[in-house]
């Protein structure tokens, strides 16, 4: 059994668009400033294992494999506990740098079954999850 979902989303932060990109390929760093993720481990120069728990009160466990970190886009795949991809393309704007979201992955297990049912509190959780990244960019930017 699997389910899938498709996220997307469109913020700006105060920054330019380079100090965007360099927070955001730097995964190791996550912990310290988005608040729902919990550890993350180098597996290589490409790839890295991330934990991340948002309101609800299970963890995920993802391993992410970069795809595309050009200047304007950074693409990773997503294995483990979600099965896709995540996409941000970076544009400048007059205040810093607009971030555009493209997400497509699949679950199984118990949190497809959970998708029968509860799949708006499973979005309204990832949209939180979301909002703290903003959020923790946003502050880690003006540091």
């Amino acid at each position: 059994m699997r389910a899938s979902y498709t996220f997307s989303g469109r913020w700006e932060v105060s920054a330019p668009v380079p100090a965007v990109h360099d927070a955001l390929v730097d995964l190791e760093h996550y912990p310290d400033w988005w608040p729902q993720v919990v550890a993350v481990a180098s597996l290589g120069p490409d790839d890295a294992r991330v934990l991340c728990r948002s309101r609800l009160p299970y963890m995920l466990d993802l391993v992410l494999h970069a795809v595309d970190r050009s200047p304007r886009r950074l693409e990773v795949a997503v294995s483990g506990d979600l099965d896709g991809w995540v996409r941000f393309d970076l544009a400048p704007t007059a205040g810093g740098t607009r971030l555009d979201l493209a997400q497509e992955v699949s679950v199984s297990g118990p949190l497809a079954l959970a998708s029968y049912t509860a799949r708006p509190v499973l979005r309204w959780n990832h949209h939180r999850m979301m909002a703290g990244f903003v959020a923790g960019l946003e502050a880690w930017l003006r540091r």
